[in-house]
């Protein structure tokens, strides 16, 4: 069940630390990222039991910056367009999630 579709920016762990766009796909388990837009191409998925919370929310004039800290404490940054508010759609799913698992 797709909660929410569309593109993000993750930056990469290379040296250059550049911004590269991501299709998304939020369920109500799992954060799917698949690289140039198109889901043919083998994704990674980031299900909900392994992210610890979602951190560092910063606004800036164009982007909402984000990190994603999962269970191992890695660190993974996404930017988005000020009004498409993915932060707040991928806390709201992990929180969900952790809500559910708890009862």
């Amino acid at each position: 069940e797709v909660i929410r579709e569309g593109e993000l920016e993750k930056r990469s762990d290379s040296l250059f630390q550049l911004w590269k766009k991501k299709l998304v796909v939020l369920t109500k388990d799992s954060l799917s990222l698949f690289p140039d837009g198109h889901k043919r191409a083998k994704g990674k998925e980031l299900g909900f039991g392994s992210i610890l919370k979602v951190d560092c929310v910063e606004r800036t004039g164009k982007y909402i910056y984000f990190t994603i800290v999962t269970k191992d404490r890695k660190e993974i940054d996404f930017r988005c367009p000020d009004q498409s508010c993915w932060n707040a759609s991928i806390t709201m799913a992990l929180i969900d999630f952790q809500n559910k698992r708890a009862i």
